[in-house]
């Protein structure tokens, strides 16, 4: 009796990982992201983009390194909508009042549309992050994503029938 083996199933790509995490996503915010994440990627193309897929929200982070505490900002993306998260926000000037949040470190803008990425306010406050950042982005080089974790359980990803994304 002869034994027939399958060829070993080789696990999904990094990019297919990632464009799988953002579809389960209602459409708009899955929009809002998608875009949002190209617009940071072109902003920093030397950062490393982390990805946590955790239970309470995508989370995409860039920075210099592997490390979660170097990044420099993350999309936050929840059944609701997307924010632009500013690790170290509570430390930069933002004469625009852009920023919501209270933490001790960390501050937020909310992305209704990828767009508000090029308000003049937004882009001088993540030119002053990375102007901030350190260690700083490598000179040279291109983004390299990397999924740091996948929790098993998740919070919906989709809001309850009838709730509003704030997106779209």
């Amino acid at each position: 009796m002869t034994k027939t083996t399958r060829p070993a199933q080789r696990p999904p790509s990094t990019s297919a990982q990632v464009a799988g995490f953002i579809a389960r996503f209602d459409p708009d915010v899955a929009r809002i992201v998608r875009r949002a994440r190209t617009m940071v990627r072109k902003r920093m193309p030397t950062a490393i983009e982390l990805v946590y897929d955790n239970y309470n929200a995508l989370a995409i982070g860039f920075g210099p390194s592997e490390r979660a505490s170097d990044a420099i900002v993350s999309l936050a993306v929840y059944a609701r909508g997307v924010n632009l998260y500013f690790l170290y926000g509570a430390h930069l000037h933002d004469p625009d009042r852009l920023f919501e949040g209270q933490g001790t470190r960390g501050r937020f803008i909310r992305l209704p549309t990828a767009d508000r990425l090029n308000d003049p306010g937004v882009k001088a406050l993540l030119d002053a992050a990375i102007a901030a950042c350190d260690p700083p982005l490598p000179a040279t080089g291109r983004t390299r994503t990397v999924v740091k974790s996948v929790s098993a359980k998740q919070r919906p990803r989709r809001p309850r029938s009838g709730a509003r994304v704030h997106g779209g």
